[in-house]
């Protein structure tokens, strides 16, 4: 069973990923959670307002939870994420030692976790994070159809 804890950290996340839609961004959210369950960061996707293809939403929540702590582990902190990682951001959360990756909808085309290059399964992984598919996956996915849907023509 969910814990109300869980769902309210990935509720975050899903506000986040609509704020991110609104700015006119990929509708993607993450949060960051110490092992206190302290919200330590919150970010959606930013790639076009700061011009940087690396500002994903788990890359900010990363870059300003090691700055708040001004450690670059994350050792015991649990990270929540409405779409399942790149392999960047795969990569990232494995160098952070994030302990719990929650993610709500899967990423069969550009995912790096359980799609693609599965970058946390690999033997060259030095630290690989428990994993949580599928925490808030209907209202992930849904806020990314829709996305798309505005922006694809027919």
């Amino acid at each position: 069973m969910t814990s109300p804890a869980r769902l309210g950290h990935m509720e975050l996340a899903l506000r986040e990923a609509r704020a991110a839609a609104a700015r006119g961004e990929v509708p993607v959210g993450a949060v960051l959670v110490s092992p206190a369950g302290e919200v330590i960061a919150t970010a959606g996707n930013r790639t076009r307002e700061l011009s940087d293809p690396s500002a994903h939403a788990e890359m900010l929540v990363i870059r300003e939870g090691t700055a708040r702590l001004g450690r670059e582990r994350l050792t015991g902190h649990d990270l929540y994420v409405t779409l399942e990682p790149c392999p960047m951001c795969a990569a990232v959360i494995s160098f952070a030692r994030i302990r719990r990756l929650y993610y709500g909808a899967p990423d069969a085309k550009g995912g790096g976790v359980e799609h693609g290059p599965r970058v946390l399964s690999h033997a060259t992984c030095h630290h690989r994070p428990e994993l949580y598919p599928g925490l808030g996956e209907t209202e992930a996915a849904a806020l990314l159809k829709t996305f798309f849907a505005a922006r694809r023509p027919d």
